[in-house]
């Protein structure tokens, strides 16, 4: 029995959350459409042990020994005696009637299975939301026959061999002697009927690989790292069938201005020593344009200015947005000529008279405390 916990890189005592974040992981790493063709089979073993382990009754089977895809394997396989193996050699033997035989003529128009696509967003469009773009690589519908997969439009015509059934029987020699079996018919590859003229793009598939350009809404305040679904936008499934589902895999650009938490935009502004001191009115720019920020007199180091409702689009409340937080930086001048040099001397004259030692705490000072900055003022005004 195949270790779906293995395919998934998870402790068999992983939570539901940290299985479905692996699959996610496992499944971007693996999809053929970004892997490439070759990861088809490990992509379906990653699926496969997502939909045991995710669902709580077959995790329970599983983690007691029984194969939830094959009930009839639990509890004798680890002896040697698998009765999904008899099932399979009866089926061979009496054609069917054991579970292996046919179950009718393969359907010609089959689903399409999910893509899934990785994007790439700046903050800009995280925030407010639009419309970007991907170029994905899957199954388009055949543009020549139009999904039919027949050159001339003609409806399929019925297997001389298989007449509609999609399997042929035959006998075959077996240690209790000659029995009779079936299998997939050769001729029509089990579907029981025929396409006579066979479309030269798709082959008779109705479908041919292409690339195509998706235009993706992207909501207002995603988050990095958010899916998308689109509907109906996956690979188009064989003979024109129902397209799946397209995913995308969404991820945010780092900006050279600002950083998100939450709901909030951070940035971080240099003002000069006088600002600071005196206090000062300037412009900074955002994703709304230019806004005017109001330095207070006597500001400190690290102290922030927050401007309401500048930051991201709240999720399922875009009418509402976090804020935007300046943090300052006070830029303390290394280079004075002979004047700038007397006047800070006049003033750390005056100053340190009154300062009979240095404050040490664990904890920095409160913001506001009338400290350097605010003396500064007096004197110099």
């Amino acid at each position: 029995m195949a270790d779906y916990y293995e395919a998934l890189g998870v402790e068999r005592t992983a939570s539901e959350e940290e299985i479905k974040k692996a699959y996610r992981k496992m499944s971007r790493k693996y999809h053929p459409d970004l892997a490439g063709p070759q990861f088809e089979d490990k992509f379906k073993e990653v699926n496969n042990a997502y939909q045991v382990l995710s669902d709580p009754d077959k995790r329970r089977m599983y983690d007691s020994g029984v194969d939830p895809n094959n009930p009839n394997a639990g509890g004798y396989g680890a002896q040697g005696f698998d009765m999904g193996d008899v099932g399979d050699i009866f089926g061979q033997f009496f054609g069917g009637a054991f579970g292996g035989g046919s179950q009718g003529p393969v359907p010609r128009t089959q689903p399409g299975r999910d893509a899934l696509a990785g994007m790439n967003i700046d903050l800009k469009t995280a925030v407010f939301g639009g419309t970007s773009h991907v170029t994905i690589n899957t199954f388009v519908l055949c543009p020549q026959c139009g999904g039919s997969g027949s050159a001339d439009n003609e409806a399929p015509k019925t297997c001389p061999d298989c007449r509609g059934t999609g399997t042929r029987q035959k006998v075959v020699r077996t240690m209790l002697g000659q029995m009779m079996t079936s299998a997939p018919c050769e001729r029509c590859e089990g579907h029981g009927t025929l396409i006579s003229n066979p479309c030269p793009s798709c082959m008779g598939h109705g479908r041919v690989r292409s690339q195509r350009d998706v235009g993706v809404n992207v909501p207002a305040g995603i988050a990095d790292n958010s899916r998308l679904r689109l509907a109906s936008q996956g690979e188009v499934g064989e003979g024109g069938g129902a397209a799946g589902d397209l995913y995308i895999d969404i991820r945010v650009k780092t900006d050279k201005q600002f950083t998100r938490e939450g709901d909030d935009l951070h940035c971080w502004v240099q003002i000069p020593m006088s600002w600071a001191v005196l206090g000062h009115d300037f412009d900074i720019d955002t994703f709304d344009g230019e806004e005017t920020i109001s330095i207070p007199a006597g500001c400190q180091p690290e102290q922030t200015v927050v401007i309401k409702g500048l930051g991201v689009a709240r999720m399922r409340h875009n009418d509402e947005r976090g804020d935007l937080v300046a943090h300052i930086n006070v830029l303390i001048p290394t280079k004075l000529d002979a004047d700038q040099r007397t006047l800070i001397e006049q003033f750390a004259q005056s100053h340190d008279s009154d300062a009979q030692h240095v404050s040490q705490s664990s904890k920095p000072a409160a913001i506001g405390k009338k400290g350097f900055f605010s003396k500064l003022k007096s004197a110099l005004g």
